[in-house]
């Protein structure tokens, strides 16, 4: 990184740079008395509050969290340029950096910096190659193995589907399988320690980064307890994970060349020497998979199979051609064929764009610059806004439809505009590992069943709700076992 980064207008650099405005000119609501815009915004619907801002104010305007200003940006040149300047220019907020280290959750990539991230990426990036993702392939294959069971059942007893506690188990269940070396069989054994436990985690964490007043520093209320213990046994559990590693690179020295899982690829990349890595860098970027590999994934799933079922053309499509590549369902399924599945794709790509599961990115300036037409001190928070560019009319043609074959088209507008994964640097280095999850439980689902009915609790349309990630209202879902292929083709011709 040079000492000049660039935004879309000119430098974000030099405290000398002209500007046209000081964060005090800018638009933005009027904030109240000593709490500023903090009271002013739905802590579940934060992001479609800031959404709605935007709409009204334009790419660049000004809330404020109790006596915190916070530039809002909403422009995407603007957010990418900001990205692609971390981790040198901007890095996560204070406060979500305390507020990790208050609940004693050790840090991982998603919020380390500096030469700390440098030295974690390169630990990261080594586990999460396409071709280690590959090779967990048949891991991953026994967890949908599983689910498949699970629903087979419900739909041959008619039974309603929980749709995100049960896809979370299988979120879960992939993720430590690929982080651990060994199975945590949520899906057939319920509430296992792992996903009970960052079900109150992750609630806790984003409620208070965004709270007005961080009681919880005076004193403890039982639900406050109850997140201490979620997060000591969960910490118990990694170091039980973690010291069985160790005796299997033990016992068998020849996995150090090519480890089969991610923990003891951590393991091995920290024992090199000048590594700068140890057991709690470890630990933090376990605990950083299991936080963002449960929710993300799976909120993301959920959106789909909501869209696919309000738009019967397109889940028909969807249908069709996993149908046509994998006749024999999951006996057929193999990486090869995932990444042949471009349809399917363009569905998972364009329900990101629709519904991102993390709908904005706050980072802080690490010294004064201009972002824009705007001089920016240092300690400013940014507040991106990650999709009111990607769903506007402006910029992507009949933005509010759900058409994935826009994503299979040589020109899409939104496909700049569209970063679910973040860009620049700091871009998730699990990115792959997710479309594959994806992938394999969309063509599970289509090929081994019929989806007859996905609800809402009260009938009507599936909420936005913010809990750290961005996911919709409880969904149930109503699955029939699907006809053979050779019925439905048959079916198809008539």
């Amino acid at each position: 990184m040079t000492e000049r980064a660039t935004t879309a207008s000119g430098p974000v650099s030099s405290p000398d740079t002209p500007a046209l405005r000081r964060l005090q000119d800018l638009p933005g609501p009027r904030p109240w008395p000593l709490v500023g815009n903090a009271l002013q915004f739905d802590r579940p619907h934060v992001h479609q509050d800031m959404e709605a801002l935007a709409r009204a104010h334009g790419p660049c305007f000004l809330v404020s969290f109790m006596d915190m200003p916070v530039l809002v940006v909403a422009d995407h040149a603007l957010t990418h340029q900001i990205m692609r300047a971390r981790p040198h220019d901007f890095s996560r907020s204070r406060r979500l950096e305390r507020e990790m280290r208050d609940l004693r959750l050790k840090p991982g990539l998603f919020n380390a910096e500096g030469e700390t991230w440098h030295r974690q990426r390169r630990m990261v990036m080594a586990g999460f190659t396409p071709q280690r993702v590959r090779a967990y392939f048949p891991a991953m294959l026994r967890v949908l193995q599983r689910l498949q069971t699970r629903w087979q059942r419900a739909a041959t007893e008619g039974a309603p589907i929980d749709l995100q506690a049960d896809l979370m188990r299988y979120t879960v269940d992939t993720i430590t399988g690929l982080a651990f070396g060994q199975e945590v069989n949520t899906l057939e054994a319920e509430g296992d320690v792992i996903q009970r436990h960052l079900d109150v985690i992750f609630p806790t964490l984003f409620n208070r980064v965004l709270g007005v007043v961080p009681y919880w520093r005076l004193f403890k209320l039982p639900s406050d307890h109850a997140v201490d213990r979620s997060v000591a046994e969960v910490h118990r559990a990694i170091a039980d994970f973690m010291a069985r590693a160790r005796e299997r690179l033990r016992q068998d020295p020849a996995r150090r060349e090519n480890p089969p899982n991610l923990l003891e690829v951590f393991l091995v990349a920290a024992e090199q020497e000048g590594s700068g890595v140890g057991d709690d860098d470890v630990t933090g970027n376990v605990l950083t998979m299991l936080l963002a590999g449960e929710d993300t994934t799976a909120n993301t799933l959920a959106w789909m199979i909501w869209l696919l079922h309000k738009h019967p053309q397109v889940l028909a499509r969807a249908r069709d051609e996993v149908r046509a590549a994998a006749p024999n369902g999951l006996a057929d399924f193999t990486p090869e064929l995932m990444d042949s599945l471009d349809y399917l794709g363009a569905c998972a790509h364009e329900t990101m764009r629709l519904k991102p599961v993390g709908p904005f990115m706050p980072v802080e300036a690490l010294r004064d610059m201009v972002i824009g037409d705007v001089a920016v001190p240092a300690g400013t928070l940014i507040w991106n806004v990650l999709r009111h560019e990607s769903v506007s009319e402006q910029h992507v043609p009949q933005a509010a439809a759900f058409q994935p074959e826009r994503w299979l088209a040589e020109h899409n507008p939104a496909k700049n505009l569209s970063i679910p994964f973040g860009s620049g640097p700091r871009i998730c280095p699990g990115r792959y590992l997710a479309l594959l999850e994806i992938k394999m439980a969309m063509a599970l689902l289509l090929s081994a069943f019929d989806i007859v009915d996905v609800r809402t609790d009260d009938g009507g349309e599936a909420r936005e709700t913010m809990a750290f990630t961005m996911g919709p209202s409880p969904l149930t879902l109503v699955l029939r076992t699907a006809s053979p292929v050779s019925d439905t083709l048959r079916a198809s011709s008539a």
